[in-house]
């Protein structure tokens, strides 16, 4: 990685607004310390999009899934590399509602427990998995696939192991809570509830001092501000902590070879950074 490189870590949303928005940290490495330089909220895909058009190089780390299951790729014939499958998705499709629909009647002739298949990386983290890419409800994962991929397609960046684009401008494929889980376990970090007792409070105050003293596998620390580590303590969505944690998985890829990525990934589902090979 060279060593003006920005890097970023992206908290994404679907549906982007001034009550959630996308939330960007924003960071620089320096040896083993990674430096936040602040964290924006992007209220609408207007402000997403001029940031993946921002020239290079900048590194980031995406926290929505890149790909979809190839089971469900082959069955509905969308094509045979990321590219492929997203431009097909929206001519088909047109809107995340019309995905929605597509995944719905292919899911209806399927016995329960067969429908939201996994990705290969979904189920390569130990203790966790991510939910599935053709989620799109509750946490509408398949949503976010189909607004977030599509405009990475449209920026022209590169994604390692799927597409080829301005070497300049690299983006991944990051899960939070990948780094959280190797800190809290089980424990939750975020959109308290009443009641609680301030738990996930005390959880997110863990998380972070975990991460300035570089308690993770990711072997970095990370340097906050007074105001920063108060910030992140006090989002009680987990919002702006994710996109640190994302960051972090963005300054640890930039120092691996192939930015930690396994040799063979398959064209159509992708891989999350720092999942293991299985």
């Amino acid at each position: 990685m060279h060593p003006d490189t920005a890097l970023l870590g992206i908290d994404f949303t679907s549906a982007p607004g001034p009550r959630k928005p996308i939330t960007v940290a924003h960071g620089r490495l320096q040896g083993a310390l990674l430096r936040l330089e602040r964290v924006d909220a992007l209220p609408g895909f207007a402000g997403f999009e001029a940031l993946l058009a921002a020239p290079g190089p900048w590194l980031g780390a995406f926290d929505f899934p890149f790909g979809l299951p190839r089971a469900f790729v082959d069955a509905q014939a969308l094509g045979t590399d990321a590219d492929a499958v997203i431009g097909e998705l929206h001519r088909r499709c047109g809107t995340r509602m019309g995905f929605r629909a597509l995944v719905d009647a292919w899911g209806n002739d399927l016995p329960p427990g067969q429908r939201l298949l996994h990705r290969r990386c979904d189920t390569a983290m130990a203790g966790l998995r991510s939910t599935s890419p053709l989620q799109t409800r509750y946490v509408p994962v398949g949503f976010m696939y189909f607004e977030g991929l599509s405009r990475l397609v449209a920026a022209g960046v590169t994604i390692p192991r799927l597409r080829a684009g301005d070497a300049a401008r690299v983006a991944l494929e990051g899960y939070p809570g990948l780094v959280a889980h190797g800190v809290l376990g089980a424990r939750s970090y975020k959109n308290d509830k009443p009641g609680e007792g301030g738990d996930r409070l005390i959880a997110r105050k863990d998380l972070i001092e975990a991460l300035e003293q570089g308690r993770t596998r990711w072997g970095l620390r990370v340097k906050l501000t007074h105001a920063q580590r108060d910030a992140l303590a006090a989002d009680a969505s987990g919002d702006r902590l994710d996109a640190v944690l994302c960051l972090l998985q963005a300054a640890w890829a930039g120092g691996q070879p192939d930015f930690g990525l396994p040799p063979q990934v398959d064209a159509v589902e992708g891989w999350i950074v720092g999942a293991a090979v299985r």
